[in-house]
């Protein structure tokens, strides 16, 4: 599990406590986004896509257990509490109404990696698990329907795309684990608005993946092989 691939949201109301977090899990090579409260919280989520939340129960207005509540309405993001040591009615209700795991105050910091790590390994075991059905292929967090011609998020809604992303979608799809050089993509993935000496794969390949991949800067769905070309790895 390349930590580079993970998005992470702390939210504390207490500064001392999230710049600790945030620079140790950064350190670690996480990425580590930060909110002082649940409103910040809800912003960022609203503005990049979270693999874990990092949530404190006591914050004033709008305390940890409440926001739970509401995320779990329509989001199913992973959520590790953060309570105050000996709480432990809290802890139960937390994870009754869908919290992950759970990690007493003061914070040691390893500890938290630690849970933080096995959180997201069983989100990717339970995805993993999911059986994929004939004619589709999953990039990532999405599923492409080659039939279809249609790209999926987890909660089923379409992902648009263009004429060029499906097409190149599809090559990849079929020739999974294969490395492809960038005239044997031209070939299979070609469209007829392309000019046959079109040398922009590379240009293309990068918007593909500003859509499909968790980093774009570090792809892992689609990734690049010096010198050569790209390969598709679902596994990635």
């Amino acid at each position: 599990m390349e930590n580079n691939q993970y998005h992470l949201l702390i939210c504390d109301d207490e500064l001392e406590v999230r710049e600790m977090v945030h620079e140790y899990l950064c350190k670690r090579g996480f990425q580590v986004s930060k909110a002082s409260s649940s409103d910040e919280l809800r912003a960022v989520m609203a503005s990049d896509r979270i693999d874990l939340i990092i949530l404190d129960i006591n914050m004033p207005r709008e305390d940890g257990l409440t926001t739970l509540r509401s995320l779990r309405i329509e989001d199913q993001t992973p959520v590790v509490m953060l309570t105050a040591a000996g709480e432990v009615v809290d802890r139960i209700i937390g994870l009754e109404m869908g919290a992950d795991d759970y990690l007493g105050k003061p914070v040691d910091l390893r500890e938290l990696e630690a849970r933080v790590k096995a959180v997201l390994r069983r989100k990717s075991a339970d995805g993993a698990g999911k059986e994929e059905k004939p004619g589709t292929a999953r990039f990532g967090d999405y599923v492409l329907d080659i039939e279809a011609a249609k790209m999926r998020d987890a909660d089923g809604e379409e992902i648009p795309l263009t004429a060029m992303e499906f097409n190149l979608l599809k090559a990849f799809a079929e020739n999974k684990g294969r490395v492809l050089n960038r005239d044997q993509i031209l070939e299979k993935a070609h469209d007829r608005s392309w000019d046959p000496f079109d040398r922009s794969i590379d240009i293309r390949i990068s918007r593909l993946r500003r859509k499909i991949e968790r980093n774009p800067e570090k792809p892992s769905v689609i990734k690049t092989v010096r010198g050569i070309g790209y390969v598709y790895d679902p596994e990635g």
